[in-house]
C-alpha cells in the first residue's frame, strides 16, 4: 500500500507540474518566426535606407506570403525578444503593404488617410486571428508592453524623416544589438539631430513621445551619440535650447512619383 500511495503521489505531483499529456502549453522560448521571405525582400528592395516601392509592387505576392506567415503566428508563444522583433517586423511589413495599396499615385503615407481616420488607424494588420491597426501595434503593444524607447528607431512610417527601414529583419537573438545600431544611426544623423549656435535641433519624435525618453532628450542622446556630436552635448549640456525639426512626410522611396 505504501508503494502504491507513493506512486500515486508521484503521478499527482507530475500532473500538477506539467499538466495532462498532450495539453502542455508551448514554451514561450521555443517558437521562432520564419522571416526568410522578408529577408529576401529587404535585401532586394531596401538600399542605403531608401525603399524601392516599385520593386515591392512587382514582388507583392511574396510580401503577401510573408504577411500570411505572420498571420499564423501566435505571438504569446514567443520569448520576449522574439515577440518584440515579431511586432516590429509586422509593423514594417504591413506599412509597406499599406503604401502599395496606393502606389504609385501617392507622395506620402498621409495621402492614404481621410478627414476622419489616419492611415495608422486603419484595421489592416492580420495577427493571430484578429485585425488590428498600425497604431495598435505601436502604442498598445510595442510601447505599452516593452517600454523600450529604441522602438521609435526600429518601426518605419515610410517617410523621409522617419528612422530608416533597415535591410534585414529584426531577430530575437540579435534584437538588442539591432536596436542599439538603429538608435545610434538615427541619432548621429546630422540631418535629424544636431547642434547649431547653442541650439539643439532634434527630430519631432522626441516631442511626440517625451515620456518614452524620460523627458530628457539630451540624456537619451548622450547614450548613443558619437564623436564631435557627443563632445558638444557634454560641453553644452546645461545651456542648450531645444528646437524640433520639421518632419518630412514624403515617401522614403527610390522613384520620383510623377503627377
Amino acid at each position: 500500500m505504501m508503494k502504491k500511495s507513493f506512486l500515486l503521489s508521484l503521478m499527482l505531483s507530475f500532473y500538477l507540474s506539467f499538466g495532462p499529456v498532450g495539453l502542455v502549453s508551448p514554451s514561450r522560448s521555443q517558437t521562432t518566426v520564419d522571416n526568410s521571405i522578408w529577408t529576401l525582400l529587404l535585401e532586394k528592395y531596401v538600399k542605403n535606407s531608401v525603399v524601392n516601392y516599385q520593386g515591392f509592387k512587382t514582388d507583392e505576392e511574396s510580401l503577401n506570403r510573408y504577411l500570411k506567415v505572420l498571420e499564423k503566428i501566435d505571438p504569446d508563444t514567443l520569448a520576449p525578444d522574439e515577440q518584440f522583433a515579431f511586432y516590429v517586423n509586422a509593423y514594417n511589413a504591413w506599412t509597406i503593404k499599406l503604401i502599395l495599396g496606393g502606389y504609385p499615385g501617392i507622395k506620402s503615407i498621409k495621402d492614404l488617410g481621410s478627414l476622419f481616420k489616419t492611415p495608422w488607424k486603419k484595421k489592416i494588420c492580420r495577427i493571430d486571428g484578429d485585425i488590428i491597426t498600425l497604431d495598435d501595434i505601436e502604442h498598445k503593444i510595442l510601447r505599452a508592453r516593452f517600454k523600450d524607447p529604441r522602438v521609435h528607431f526600429a518601426i518605419n512610417c515610410a517617410s523621409k524623416s522617419c528612422p530608416p527601414l533597415i535591410s534585414e529583419p529584426y531577430r530575437g537573438k540579435d534584437l538588442d544589438k539591432q536596436l542599439d545600431n538603429s538608435a545610434r544611426s538615427f541619432i548621429n544623423n546630422s540631418l535629424e539631430n544636431r547642434i547649431e549656435s547653442g541650439t539643439l535641433y532634434v527630430s519631432k519624435i522626441f516631442k511626440w513621445f517625451p515620456e518614452d525618453f524620460n523627458n530628457d532628450v539630451v540624456g537619451f542622446l548622450l547614450k548613443y551619440a558619437d564623436g564631435d556630436f557627443k563632445k558638444e552635448l557634454i560641453a553644452k549640456k546645461g545651456t542648450l535650447k531645444i528646437k524640433y525639426l520639421k518632419y518630412d512626410w514624403s515617401l522614403n522611396n527610390k522613384q520620383l512619383i510623377e503627377k
